[in-house]
Parts: C-alpha cells; sequence; structure tokens
C-alpha cells in the first residue's frame, strides 16, 4: 500500500511539472509527453556482501616499468662514498654483519671471525670494535682501547681542521726514534723541506725515546722546528700521547702574506742591529 501511495505521489509531481513549464513559458501542453510508468518496474535492488573494487598492488618493479613505459627515466640511487664517513667510534656490541674480518688493538690480522666469537673476544678483553674498511668483504673492523679511539679521534680532527683552513691538503707522516743519528735527522731534515716546498703538512712522530718524562723527544722535534721555521710553522706545536710513549707535532709552510710579514720582521731586526744600513 505505501508503494501504491508513492507513485501516485511521484505521478502527480511529474504531471505539476509540465503544468508549470507550459504556464509560464508559454509552451503547449502537446510539447510534453505524458510517461506512465508500470507498477512492475519499481523494483528495489539491495546487495549483500563487500563489494569487490579492483585495486592495483604496489611494487617498485612495476613502477618502474611503466616509468619506462611513459619515457621518464627511473631516478638512479645515489651511491653512498665509503670516504664520507668520518666519525671514528665504537658500534658497540651490534655489529650489522654475520662474518667480518678483525684486527687486534696491536694491528695483528686474527682473520675472519663470526660476530658472536667477536662479542666474546670484547667481552674478555674489555676491548671496543671500531669499523676500519665497511664496505670490503667481509668488513674489516678492530678492537680498540678507550684511549686509542680518542687518540685516532683527535688525529682525524687534525686533519679536518687543517683542511677546512687551507682546503683540501695532503699530509705527510714521518715517525722515527729519539736516539736518531745526526747523519740520519739531517737526511729527515731535506724530506720534511721538501714536502713543506710542495705545500704539503707534515706530520712529525718520535718514539721510544731513553726519558720517561720524553723531554728528549720534545727536544728532538723543538730542533726540527728550528731548522725549518724559515719553510714552515706549527698547526700542532709539540706535544706528547700516548702516556708520555711518543711526541707530535704538525707542520705547515708559511702563506705569502706570512712569508712577506716574516721578512719585514727579520728586516727591521738587521736595522735595529746596524743603524748604519738604514736608508
Amino acid at each position: 500500500m505505501a508503494g501504491t501511495h508513492l507513485r501516485k505521489l511521484f505521478l502527480k509531481a511529474t504531471y505539476n511539472g509540465r503544468y508549470f513549464a507550459g504556464k509560464h513559458f508559454m509552451l503547449p501542453n502537446q510539447w510534453f509527453k505524458a510517461v506512465t510508468y508500470s507498477t512492475g518496474k519499481f523494483m528495489t535492488c539491495v546487495r549483500k556482501g563487500p563489494l569487490a573494487i579492483h585495486v592495483k598492488g604496489y611494487s617498485t618493479a612495476e613502477q618502474d616499468d611503466d616509468d619506462e613505459d611513459n619515457g621518464k627515466k627511473p631516478e638512479k640511487k645515489k651511491k653512498e662514498d665509503p670516504k664520507a664517513r668520518k666519525v671514528f667510534g665504537s658500534i658497540g656490541r651490534k655489529i650489522p654483519y654475520r662474518l667480518i674480518h678483525l684486527l687486534n688493538d696491536n694491528g695483528e690480522d686474527l682473520g675472519n671471525l663470526h660476530r658472536a666469537d667477536v662479542i666474546r673476544i670484547m667481552d674478555e678483553k674489555g676491548l671496543k670494535l671500531v669499523p676500519i674498511k665497511e664496505n670490503a668483504d667481509p668488513p674489516v673492523y678492530q678492537l680498540l682501547t678507550g684511549k686509542q679511539i680518542h687518540e685516532e679521534q683527535l688525529k682525524l680532527r687534525e686533519k679536518q681542521k687543517l683542511s677546512s683552513s687551507h682546503g683540501t691538503v695532503q699530509i705527510k707522516e714521518l715517525s722515527f726514534s729519539a736516539s736518531i743519528a745526526k747523519h740520519d735527522l739531517d737526511i729527515k731534515l731535506k724530506q720534511i723541506t721538501h714536502w713543506i716546498e710542495k705545500k704539503h703538512h707534515v706530520r712529525v712522530s718520535v718514539q721510544k725515546g731513553i726519558s720517561p718524562q720524553g723531554d728528549d723527544k720534545l727536544e728532538v722535534l723543538n730542533e726540527i722546528m728550528r731548522s725549518v721555521s724559515e719553510h714552515a710553522t706549527c698547526v700542532v706545536k709539540p706535544k706528547l700521547v700516548k702516556d708520555g710513549r711518543s711526541a707530535v707535532c704538525v707542520l705547515r709552510p708559511w702563506s705569502v702574506k706570512e712569508m712577506a710579514e716574516l721578512k719585514k720582521k727579520e728586516k727591521q731586526t738587521q736595522q735595529m742591529a746596524d743603524p748604519s744600513k738604514t736608508d
């Protein structure tokens, strides 16, 4: 009965709409065709259950294929630069590789070891694990003490400081004993001067001294500084490291401005010593 009542309302509304349009727009009633609806046409369709919708699955491979079909070149992943990692430190106990190549705190090769064995050695000797060359196969790691890690971090800071203040420079390293002979020391001085003339920086390390206080090591470095003072100055002044077992300093060439000021001071000193040479 309710359906019959709704059909009557619908037909009446249709008739009123045709009458309203013909009256207000002055259109003949013949222009409007009466539409009759069969009572059997009104049916209610209700769908039960979930509605299936086609969804395209996500895949990076398909995306790359679509990009190629559309003429777009797939973006290339940036390769990680192995030299980009500047942070030197312990990785703790979380070793990301199952098998690694291990070096001990003295630099001796321990071969390829499983990470479980590496953790056991770390616990037994109280050492920390530091990555040395992660892009190797297998990756190379080394066991170091906390003091050794700190000293290596200081070296990296020195190199970064030199690179930032003087651009990209090459750092040469020279190491010898404090009991070096005079003839051998002269050869070392010639080598240092040669590097300085090529605008390199030189890191000098003196080891195995006789004095436990390290005075003999510092004296050797001070003698080197006096010998090359015309060509170089100190970036890192002579200092003791490794509990006094070694002494280091870093030399760099004079800049053009520093060299001009140095010559000016020498000239003033000569004039003060001999006033007759003053113009």
